[in-house]
């Protein structure tokens, strides 16, 4: 015989709401559950904002900004989310990333939001080889393409 399972009352990662036998409003559980996959499974946000917007869309995310104020209080760093005409917030881990639509760059979680910040192109110097600079603007520009630094 298998030993049955005790589980938490949420998931530790994402922060996902369990089903219970007997449980009353299974489907608030499994649409609260539904919300949080939908906005962390491949996440998207507007930008940073330390105030939610006055009329956000539904599914709409947002990485809060420093000194967060109204019903962002106290949630400085997290990925608000609006679901079902309620924000809802997910403290990141490390290693998380999401793609920033405002500046078209991917931001990773460590011990704070951070985007790769690509190096200058090539200026100056006392011996100017043009092929390897025109390698480096290459490469720079293709990573800034790809949305891995600003």
């Amino acid at each position: 015989m298998t030993t049955a399972l005790t589980y938490a009352t949420r998931s530790a990662r994402l922060d996902l709401p369990f089903l219970f036998a007997a449980q009353a409003q299974k489907e608030a559980t499994v649409n609260e559950a539904l919300a949080r996959i939908d906005a962390l499974l491949a996440p998207a946000v507007e930008g940073e904002a330390s105030s939610p917007p006055i009329a956000p869309a539904p599914g709409e995310c947002w990485i809060v900004g420093a000194q967060p104020q109204d019903s962002w209080e106290e949630r400085e760093g997290s990925i608000a989310f609006f679901s079902a005409g309620a924000w809802m917030f997910a403290m990141p881990q490390a290693g998380w990333q999401v793609f920033d639509k405002s500046s078209g760059t991917t931001l990773r979680w460590m011990d704070g939001w951070h985007a790769l910040t690509l190096p200058a192109a090539p200026a100056g110097g006392a011996v100017i080889d043009g092929e390897a600079r025109a390698a480096i603007v290459a490469l720079v520009d293709s990573l800034r393409a790809a949305g891995l630094g600003t």
